[in-house]
């Protein structure tokens, strides 16, 4: 076995910014390969789960997170009739718990500021297209072009970050790589002070119509501006009409008044106050694979395990992805890296929990996002007594902060969250 010389990273997204930071204070070299020329993260505010934070305070970057970020308690979902269907709060979890909804350029500078701390082991490659990977004795060989240029290179390995439709995952891995048939609109705003700011509203009529407000935080540029994401969930062929027609625009605040009145209100003044403000769209994809890592590729984040955001937990996983990466590479401190031990520890920390919640979010998107006509009602019904159960509440609170395993396991947030040195012993005694 020979010692690492060099990773490359494919996509500066969370996963990827995550993984080189672990990686480069570990002493390895990471390329960082990116498309487009800077760095400009463009999506709607996400929710950093408890599993999300525990990384974060193992990448050391938690304490400036709650500074630019919005503390979040806990989840409301309320019906047209004004009941309240969903009340899960991390407390119920550990009263240490709580979420923070993020802006994704916030989340990215935090990441790539970190990453900075160790420019020393990391080579950004802007505007490269990586085309394919070819694994060979020596390492892996990546083709790419760069400036209209085609290129070739070999690193040690590479692991692919990419994003949901990444093509440079094995097809031989791959067990299912489809679009979802729903996805949602959805604007930044200025913060709604009109309800509880900790708090991340949904508001839910049968599985057709569903509308969320999360506490978004601020961006470094304007760190005093709080801001909320507001989402609508529509079918995604509906999505490019609502974008283009702004007679849609009304309609959304019609459908919204008819049942929430009060946010209907707040939406209206909040829209008309910026109208140049542009509304975007995001769709999703379903991606299942029979592993994430073999010899010298891996794949992690939304490109190994993209799913449906019901649950939120797409960049909790990348950042739990990134962290497990980390924990398999302090087994060789001098970096002679056996790849069959690697992966072997690697899937045993991430494979049964991406499962769970995979088959979770496939199970429960129906019952928000479809056209069925009981698919609401069944929701309805067997949500409002799963929550009257202690015992059940607390579960589902448990799975909404990411650190299950399965039905009746859970990982452990302070191992997560604990130093290099102390996750070095932890892994040593996994081994």
């Amino acid at each position: 076995m020979k010692k690492i010389k060099n990773i490359a990273i494919i996509g500066a997204g969370t996963a990827g910014l995550a993984t080189a930071i672990l990686f480069a204070r570990q002493g390895i070299h990471v390329s960082l390969f990116e498309k487009v020329d800077c760095l400009q993260p463009v999506g709607a505010g996400l929710l950093l789960q408890p599993a999300g934070l525990a990384v974060f305070e193992h990448l050391g970057i938690l304490q400036d997170t709650l500074k630019l970020g919005a503390m979040v308690t806990g989840l409301q979902g309320r019906l047209a009739n004004q009941r309240l269907l969903v009340n899960s709060h991390y407390h119920e979890v550990n009263p240490q718990h709580y979420g923070i909804g993020i802006h994704r350029a916030t989340l990215c500078h935090l990441l790539s500021s970190k990453l900075a701390d160790y420019a020393a082991n990391v080579t950004w490659k802007m505007s490269h297209e990586i085309h394919y990977l070819k694994e060979n004795n020596d390492g892996v060989n990546i083709f790419g072009q760069h400036q209209q240029h085609m290129f070739e290179d070999n690193f040690d390995a590479v692991i692919v970050a990419n994003g949901a439709r990444s093509h440079l995952r094995p097809n031989a891995w791959v067990k299912v790589d489809k679009p979802y048939p729903w996805g949602a609109v959805w604007r930044i705003v200025p913060e709604c002070q009109d309800f509880d700011p900790q708090i991340l509203h949904q508001f839910y009529d049968r599985s057709q119509i569903m509308m969320g407000i999360l506490p978004t935080g601020a961006i470094p540029q304007a760190p005093n501006q709080r801001l909320s994401s507001v989402f609508w969930s529509l079918p995604s062929h509906q999505l490019q009409q609502f974008l283009d027609h702004p007679l849609q625009h009304e309609w959304l605040l019609q459908q919204v008044s008819s049942r929430w009145k009060p946010v209907a209100d707040w939406l209206e003044q909040t829209i008309h106050q910026d109208e140049n403000l542009p509304w975007l769209s995001a769709q999703y994809r379903d991606v299942v694979m029979s592993k994430f890592g073999q010899g010298r590729i891996g794949v992690i984040g939304d490109a190994a395990h993209a799913m449906s955001p019901q649950l939120g937990q797409g960049a909790n996983m990348a950042l739990l992805d990134a962290w497990a990466l980390g924990q398999a590479m302090q087994q060789f401190p001098d970096q002679q890296v056996d790849w069959t031990m690697f992966w072997q520890h690697y899937h045993q920390l991430r494979y049964s929990s991406t499962q769970f919640y995979q088959f979770l979010s496939r199970l429960l998107t129906p019952l928000y996002q479809s056209n069925s006509s009981w698919t609401g009602s069944f929701r309805d019904f067997s949500f409002y007594w799963m929550y009257q159960i202690p015992y059940l509440r607390k579960q589902m609170a448990l799975t909404i902060s990411g650190l299950k395993i399965s039905s009746l396991s859970q990982m452990n947030y302070a191992k997560i969250a604990q130093s290099d040195h102390q996750s070095a012993i932890f892994s040593q005694n996994l081994s």
